[in-house]
Order: C-alpha cells, then sequence, then structure tokens
C-alpha cells in the first residue's frame, strides 16, 4: 500500500491550494486525488464558454435537488465542478469577499479565529488585483480584473441605480460593499483564472506532489477513532492509500458529507438505514446547508444592441475574431457585468440583497439559453439566507448523488427579502436613465404587483446560483461537524477544507471565500505537524 504524509480528496478549488500551499516546504509527500480530469476544453479557457459547461458531464457532476413544496415541485439543476480546479472551471468568475461583519458573525457564534481580522490577511494573501488600493492583495496567485467591457445600456443602469439612491461603488471588495459598479471576476487578459491557474499547473512537477486524476474516493478508511487512509476507483480497480498524518476531505459542500456518510461517519439510524456500519456518531454531517436563491427579471429593450444579437450570426463571427485577435469583447463576459448591492430595509446597517444586471435575456435561464429579441436581465438574490436545508445519501453507491434539500423560502425573512429586492429592481429599471431602453418588462411582468404575486414567482422559477455551504460546519457545539483547526470532531487524521465548512453564508458569491478558506486552513495544517 502506497503512503503519503497527506492525502488530499478532491482537486477543485481547495484541494488546489492546498496541494500547492502543503508541498511548498518540499518535505511533505502528498498526494491529491481528483475524480475528474485535466481542465483541456476550449470553453473552459473563454469566459464566456461557462454557459456550453453548465450541462457537460465531463466538467460538471450535474447534481439536481429533490423536488419540494416550497419551489412548486421543481427539481432543480446544482452545477458542480469536476476537474482540476472544480467550480472554477465552469463558473461565472466572479469575485467578491463578503461583507466584515459577515466573518464577525462566524466568530460570534463561536468560530473564534476565523473573524474579519483573522481573515483578511487570507483574501489579501491570494489576490493579484493591480487595480485595488492598499486593502487589496497585488501580488498573490489569483488574477482579478474588473469586467472591461462597457456598453451604453449597462451604464445607463449604472445611472438608474444611482438616481435611485445607490452610491457608486468602484470596488465593493474595498471598506464599503453598498453600491452600484461593475463586477471583479477571476480573469487574466480575458481569459479565465481558475484555481489550477493560480495554484496547482505552476508546482505540478514538484517531486513531492502526485496529482491522480479519475480517481473516484469510494470510502475513508478508519482505524478506530483515527483516518488512516482513503479507497478511490480508478480504471475499474480499487486502490487504497495511507495517510501517515492527515486525509484532507476538499470534496465540497455536496460531496464531503456525502463521503462522510459513506464511510459510516453521520447520523446513526440514517447510516443504518442504508445499511452502512457506525464508525462515528456525528450528527451534524450534511445538515446546515445553505445556498443563495436568485429570480431573474427580464425586459425587452430597444435602442441597444445586446447579447441576444451580438452571440447570433454574423456579430458572432465577429466576437470570436476579437476575442482571439486582442482577448476584449462579448466572449471575455461571464454570469454578471454590473453589480449593484442594496439595502432593502433603510435600517439596515448594510446590504442584504445583490443584483446582477446583464445586458441579454434567457429563454432558458437554467441552461443559459438566449433569447432572440433583444433584452435585459436583472438577476435578483438574498444576501445572507435564513433557510436551512441539508445534504444526505439516498444510497451507499459512491456512484449516486445525494438527497439535496434546499428547503428554499422556507424562512419568512427570506420571504420578504426576496419580495422587497424585486421590488426594489423594478423601481432602478424605471428610473429616467432607462426609460429610452425599456419596452416592457417580460418577467415576472407588469401583472405582478402584490406581495403574493412576487413570492409566487420566486417559488415558481427561482434558481440557485451555485453556492452550496454549511453541511460540514465548524463549531464547538454538538451541531458541529469539525472544530476551529477544521479538523473532524472525535476523529484523529481527518480534516475537512471547503465551503462546507462555513458556518453561515457569506454576503456574496462563494469562490473567495472557499478560496480564503483553503488559504488559511493550510497555515493551521502546517502549524498542527509542526507541533
Amino acid at each position: 500500500m502506497d503512503a503519503y504524509d497527506y492525502v488530499i480528496v478532491g482537486g477543485g478549488t481547495a484541494g488546489c491550494i492546498l496541494a500547492n500551499r502543503l508541498t511548498a516546504s518540499g518535505t511533505n509527500r502528498v498526494l491529491m486525488l481528483e475524480a475528474g480530469g485535466e481542465p483541456a476544453s476550449m470553453w473552459i479557457n473563454i469566459p464566456a464558454g461557462f454557459s456550453k459547461l453548465l450541462t457537460n458531464a465531463q466538467y460538471n457532476w450535474r447534481f439536481q435537488t429533490e423536488a419540494e413544496d416550497n419551489t412548486n415541485g421543481r427539481v432543480i439543476s446544482v452545477p458542480r465542478g469536476k476537474g482540476l480546479g472544480g467550480s472554477t472551471l465552469i463558473n461565472g468568475m466572479v469575485y467578491v469577499r463578503g461583507q466584515a461583519g459577515d466573518y464577525d458573525a462566524w466568530r460570534d457564534a463561536g468560530a473564534h479565529g476565523w473573524g474579519w481580522k483573522d481573515v483578511e490577511p487570507y483574501f489579501r494573501k491570494l489576490e493579484n488585483y493591480e487595480k485595488g488600493g492598499p486593502t487589496r492583495g497585488h501580488d498573490g496567485p489569483m488574477k482579478l480584473e474588473q469586467v472591461k467591457e462597457r456598453f451604453p445600456i449597462s451604464d445607463a443602469f449604472i445611472a438608474a441605480a444611482q438616481e435611485d439612491g445607490l452610491p457608486f461603488n468602484d470596488d465593493y471588495n474595498a471598506e464599503r460593499q453598498e453600491g452600484v459598479g461593475y463586477y471583479q471576476v477571476t480573469q487574466n487578459r480575458g481569459r479565465r483564472w481558475s484555481a489550477y491557474d493560480g495554484y496547482l499547473q505552476p508546482v505540478l512537477s514538484r517531486k513531492n506532489l502526485t496529482v491522480t486524476t479519475h480517481a473516484h474516493v469510494l470510502r475513508l478508511e478508519i482505524d478506530g477513532q483515527r483516518c488512516t487512509g482513503v479507497t478511490y476507483r480508478k480504471d475499474g480497480q480499487e486502490i487504497t492509500v495511507a495517510a501517515r498524518v492527515e486525509v484532507v476531505l476538499a470534496a465540497g459542500a455536496i460531496q464531503s458529507p456525502q463521503l462522510l456518510e459513506l464511510s459510516g461517519i453521520g447520523q446513526p439510524a440514517l447510516l443504518q438505514a442504508h445499511g452502512i456500519p457506525v464508525r462515528h456518531a456525528l450528527h451534524g454531517v450534511g445538515e446546515n446547508y445553505i445556498d443563495h436563491f436568485c429570480t431573474r427579471m427580464n425586459w425587452r429593450v430597444k435602442n441597444a444592441v445586446t447579447l441576444n444579437e451580438m452571440s447570433r450570426s454574423w456579430r458572432l463571427g465577429l466576437a470570436v475574431s476579437q476575442y482571439y485577435a486582442r482577448r476584449t469583447g462579448i466572449l471575455t463576459l461571464g454570469t454578471g457585468l454590473v453589480n449593484a448591492f442594496v439595502k432593502t430595509r433603510p435600517e439596515l446597517e448594510t446590504a442584504d440583497a445583490q443584483f446582477f444586471f446583464v445586458h441579454a435575456s434567457y429563454a432558458n435561464a437554467a441552461e443559459r439559453v438566449l433569447d432572440k429579441l433583444p433584452g435585459m436581465t436583472i438577476g435578483v438574490t438574498q444576501l445572507r439566507p435564513h433557510s436551512i436545508g441539508t445534504i444526505h445519501i439516498k444510497s451507499p453507491d459512491a456512484s449516486a448523488g445525494p438527497a439535496i434539500r434546499p428547503n428554499f423560502l422556507s424562512n419568512p425573512i427570506d420571504e420578504e427579502c426576496m419580495v422587497r429586492s424585486m421590488q426594489i429592481a423594478r423601481r432602478i429599471v424605471e428610473q429616467p436613465a432607462l426609460r429610452n431602453h425599456v419596452v416592457e418588462e417580460m418577467s415576472p411582468g407588469a401583472a405582478t404587483r402584490t406581495d403574493a404575486d412576487w413570492l409566487s414567482f420566486a417559488r415558481r422559477n427561482g434558481q440557485t446560483i451555485y453556492h452550496p455551504i454549511g453541511t460540514c460546519r465548524m463549531g464547538e457545539d454538538e451541531g458541529a461537524v469539525v472544530d476551529l483547526r477544521l479538523r473532524l470532531h472525535g476523529m484523529a487524521g481527518l480534516r475537512v477544507v471547503d465551503a462546507s465548512v462555513m458556518p453561515r453564508m457569506v454576503s456574496g458569491n462563494i469562490q473567495a471565500a472557499v478560496m480564503m478558506v483553503a488559504e488559511k486552513a493550510a497555515d493551521l495544517i502546517l502549524e498542527d505537524a509542526a507541533r
């Protein structure tokens, strides 16, 4: 049996960072296991190619939620990245740190050592953002850019938001998040910049790092109260490897709890119901699932050329030529062009909703199929939802997806926030700066007036925007899965490092927070080893 100091399960965002940092000294022998392959598709490097990857089984696990009453019995797609780089290969590239208060709330809830002052240096450590001021990082592995493309209708949206009272904010990742402006994205000169690009690819030649792809981990190996290694399947064979120091589970908020349960770690009754021997009772595994729920409001527009037309026929040919010649144009765009972080109630201290404006409208939002006529969309999401769901296995088969139950819009606070957010989005569009462009509101439409109408629209049409967290929550209470150093409670030799450890949602897209968690975790792991 091969043995390594550390075995990292998962080659996604956190896994790439851990592989880089844990091998930097040259002394630790590290194995990374990834179920997918290397990022070889041309659509990965082209930012607009994310729409081609949302249903691509080679780079996407293509999970789905269970049907739930709160969302009218719909099954909702939950894309998760597959391959070295994980979800940073297929996401919309939007980079948001969140608010300082998010992390102070972690600390105040018991996650001591994870307050804003503790985590802020790690954001600066990972960032390479030339445009940023002194509060931003400038020489980290992750290349960041502000969206470069400007369009008259996007500038008009910014003007309309200012007319509605929002301040212009050129850097929502600096001291204040509230306001309107252009998004920051994980790109380098018009090309997607993934965790693979920033962290893993530069260190693949290190002799103490072994990366094994197409390796589907089946279970953790446990001896008493210690995790000793993992068993994975590759090319039809089951292979077991040993971890002399630790196994680091970095499979993400969906698959980390799944793998714990497949290994006999979790709620005894659930494990026994699936015929899995209980190796370690831990009731919080798979609980505390939180995600961002988003509605998309669409308008038919005039006096503007939108992505709907720019991505068709001869215009698409010009866009392709422009991209390959200068790395500019519409192919550099991801899911967000203009941001707005808003307060749904004036008495709030900070923004509680986020808008994603893009000059496009979708015939099928889940699959990013564009309309043929000119349109624009505002994606509307609540920043810190209170609705909490679960992720648990529904089969002892490691190749079967888990049961994902988000429980969206189950909390009255979330219902009110979503309704108020959509009303604010409509109010912005009605401002003078956009009157020359708007023909009609297509979705939800002018007939939507009452709070009940708005809520019904959200339940019928809302989707996840792919930010699952919390299912292996850190903390010191009985419901926590890992301690404040991300070690599994009651089990030696096992740590979890990914979005699943976050105790509460952060205010915005989560990839920046995942990177921060991994950077900080690498320091914790090395500190513990030095002891």
